[in-house]
Order: C-alpha cells, then sequence, then structure tokens
C-alpha cells in the first residue's frame, strides 16, 4: 500500500507537466470528496481513472483535483477498509460538476466466510503462480519482459467440488513492463479460472506509470507501444469511432445466430441499422458474434504455435461476442465493457500488450 500511495503522490506532481504534452488536446477537470459514512473526509483515498496513467490522493479535506482528455473513463475510487466506488466519467461531465463520494465500509464477515470455506492453498504461489502468470499477464513475446514485484500479497483459494481455482490480492499488484516501458499498478478484484471449461475471468483495475528511461529505451518504447497498438482492440474501438476500420486494415464479419462459426462479411459497419451518433459518442446495436480480421500484420508465430494453428496463416483474427448495445467515446473507451468478450487473437494478448486510453500513437 505504501508504495500505491507514494505512486499517487508522483503522479499528482507530474500531472501538470503531462498535461503540457497533450496541450493540443481539450481538456476537461474533475473535482470531487471522499468522505466516511458520517461524511468525515478521508485523506488518502486514491482516485484515479482506470487504464489510464492518471490518478491522485486525495487532500486533508477529501477533496481531489484531476484534469482529462476528452473521452471516457471510469473513475476509481478506494481507501484501505472500504468498498471500492466506479463512476462513469464521459461528455456529459459539466466543468462545474463536483463529485461528492462517500465510501462504505467493507463487510468483513462475508469475506471471512468465503476463506474459511474456500481452503486457501498454503503454497499456492509455488501450485499456481506460473500458471497465473501465463493466463494474467500472458505468454507474448512482451510477456516475457514483465516482472511481477510483488507476489507475496496474493492469495490462492482452490474449490474443489467446482474444479475451479480462485486469486485474490491483498493489495494492487505491481508489475513492471519493460518492453513497453510501464509500471501498471494492478487492483485485482478477483481471478478465476473454471478447469471443467478451461476458461479464465478477471477483473481489477489498472494503473499506468511511464518508466523512466534512457533515450535509447525511450525510442525502444515508442517503437514496442505501436506494435502493441496496430490491430489492438483499442486500435479497433477508435477506428470503428472514426469510421477508418479500412484504411486501418479492419475486415468485419457477422456470425449467423444459428451456427456461431458461419460468417458473412458486414458490407458497411456504419450502417444506420446499428451504428448511431449522439453528441459526439457512437452507439453499436449488433448483438451477436463478431468476427475481426486484422489484414495489415500477420499473427505472432507464438501464438500459432501455441494454438496449434498453420504457421502459413496471414492475418491476425480476433472475435468478440457483443451481449447488448454499447458506446464508444473518443478516446477508445466505450461501455459496458463487460457487455464484450475477447475471444482469438486478442483473448491472447493480455497485461503485457495492455496500453492505456491516453495512449497516442
Amino acid at each position: 500500500m505504501k508504495n500505491w500511495n507514494r505512486f499517487l503522490k508522483l503522479t499528482a506532481l507530474l500531472l501538470t507537466l503531462t498535461l503540457h504534452g497533450f496541450s493540443q488536446e481539450k481538456t476537461f477537470p474533475i473535482d470531487g470528496r471522499v468522505t466516511d459514512p458520517s461524511g468525515q473526509p478521508l485523506s488518502g483515498a486514491s482516485v484515479f481513472c482506470q487504464n489510464t496513467t492518471v490518478g491522485t490522493l486525495t487532500r486533508s479535506d477529501g477533496g481531489f483535483h484531476l484534469r482529462l482528455a476528452t473521452g471516457g473513463y471510469d473513475l476509481v475510487i478506494s481507501y484501505t477498509g472500504y468498498e471500492t466506488q466506479v463512476i462513469r466519467i464521459g461528455k456529459d461531465h459539466k466543468d462545474t460538476d463536483s463529485i461528492n463520494v462517500q465510501l462504505k465500509e467493507q463487510d468483513k464477515s462475508m469475506e471471512q466466510v468465503v476463506v474459511a470455506g474456500s481452503a486457501e492453498v498454503a503454497d499456492g504461489w509455488d501450485k499456481y503462480g506460473q500458471f497465473f502468470i501465463d493466463h494474467f499477464i500472458g505468454t507474448t513475446p512482451n510477456a516475457s519482459s514483465c516482472t511481477l514485484e510483488n507476489k507475496e500479497v496474493l492469495k490462492f483459494y482452490f474449490y474443489k467440488k467446482r474444479n475451479k481455482l480462485r486469486i485474490k490480492a491483498a493489495s494492487p499488484l505491481i508489475v513492471d513492463n519493460n518492453a513497453l516501458g510501464y509500471k501498471i499498478h494492478y487492483q485485482l478484484d478477483s481471478f478465476v479460472y473454471e478447469y471443467n471449461s478451461n476458461i479464465s475471468t478477471y477483473t481489477g483495475y489498472p494503473l499506468f506509470e511511464e518508466m523512466q528511461g534512457t533515450p535509447e529505451q525511450q525510442d525502444t518504447w515508442k517503437q514496442n507501444r505501436l506494435d502493441a497498438y496496430v490491430g489492438s482492440r483499442l486500435h479497433f474501438v477508435r477506428s470503428w469511432y472514426d469510421s477508418t476500420l479500412k484504411d486501418e486494415g479492419f475486415v468485419l464479419e457477422f456470425a449467423d445466430s444459428t451456427n456461431l462459426n458461419k460468417f458473412k462479411k458486414l458490407e458497411d459497419p456504419y450502417s444506420a441499422n446499428f451504428y448511431s451518433v449522439d453528441s459526439g459518442d457512437v452507439q453499436i446495436d449488433l448483438p451477436g458474434r463478431l468476427r475481426v480480421s486484422y489484414t495489415k500484420l500477420e499473427p505472432d508465430r507464438k501464438y500459432l504455435v501455441e494454438n496449434k494453428y498453420p504457421l502459413t496463416t496471414r492475418i491476425q483474427i480476433s472475435a468478440i461476442d457483443i451481449a447488448n448495445s454499447f458506446v464508444i467515446e473518443q478516446n477508445g473507451y466505450f461501455y459496458d465493457q463487460s457487455d464484450i468478450t475477447n475471444i482469438g487473437y486478442w483473448a491472447w494478448k493480455r497485461l503485457a500488450e495492455l496500453l492505456p486510453y491516453d495512449y497516442n500513437p
């Protein structure tokens, strides 16, 4: 927790300097106050926009101030011993708006029941540590350049009857991504792996810190970030927002509702039947499975080998299952994110390939 607070203090100090680099972009302020259930201010509460480089700590009066580039964000407010709150911030936020957050105390009794009945694995890291790394950070080439600094905060629980592994973290995970030049502070809610279906899911809130390096390292990170961005889901969502899918190299196909393995090309991905623009936001109303092919780059050989695909494959193929309509904002943020499930190439690219919403190629 000390490292987490130290980082947020540093972020607050550097925020003004960082904004000079984005002086061409339109920005807007976020002001608010964090209190406990009795209305008393909580000093030192963390306030950050998940999946960005922007965060701070509350002042002695519980107040906070952030400035964000135009787009959408999930504002995360947390404090030890209290339930984390997440507030969506978008174009409707006015400069004069003030966000008042009253955190609720955590219910320790329920957590104790869960722990007592789950039989925590005493040597969890020895048994499941590498498994967690592979399914959380990933197995891409960049993953080999990532280091988890504080593995000791992880707790492992195995549910034998349900054949399920659950992993929780007592404090934010700290991951050094030396390939992309980011230190990631990841507030992990929980990681779950279902052995019966071989499906892993995890929820949490990442905050990025840019690493300091030599000019040569900065050049390498700049190129690696661009490589990670091109063809990514963030690249795709921004291209759909900008109506530049074809120019950027994306081809869309929609699955037959009776046969999810049968696809038909989506000739007009901007059809008014499912694509609409409202005050600068784009709404997509296209439930079902959408296959996304990226034609400008070949898939990584490691991905083909791991998944036993032909090594002659020339395009990157991903898919997303869309549960409900969703809204895309200018920076590539979309909601509700729980309604979108990654499949294929994007599912293979995990934390090691993740870029913040304030990344601009």
